[in-house]
């Protein structure tokens, strides 16, 4: 029987040195998110946001849902990368399965940012107007 690509003769890291390379190449994926812009503009945003929340007074569980929220968005735009990744890996070549990919994958994301401005919308207009 010939072996796959996904075939190893290597043993996977068990125990502690696997959860240390899991970090590592958590990290690495984090560094190459990096990269993208947009993931900058998030993490900004993010900054932005906890900054206005300690100005406005906002309440404990404010910050929490919104970290919440943003660590969502993060996820989102990962897997995005991802798919835009192999996309273009795959598929250099403009395609239509290719384009539905990506702009799925953006949606997805436009979908965690509204969720995220909804959510800094309602905290704003909950402390100025009281509503609870």
């Amino acid at each position: 029987m010939e072996n796959t690509p996904l075939d190893s003769t290597l043993g996977k890291a068990s125990g502690v040195r696997r959860i240390i390379a899991a970090t590592r190449y958590s990290m690495q994926g984090l560094v190459r998110l990096w990269r993208e812009q947009a993931f900058r503009h998030e993490v900004y945003a993010f900054c932005a946001g906890f900054a206005l929340f300690a100005i406005i007074g906002a309440a404990a569980i404010d910050y929490f849902i919104f970290l919440i929220l943003t660590l969502l968005l993060f996820c989102v735009e990962a897997l995005n990368t991802a798919i835009e990744e192999l996309v273009d890996r795959i598929s250099p070549e403009i395609s239509t399965v290719g384009r539905h990919a990506k702009d799925l994958g953006s949606f997805a994301v436009f979908c965690m940012l509204t969720a995220n401005g909804l959510f800094v919308l309602y905290v704003l207009a909950k402390t100025f107007f009281r509503l609870h």
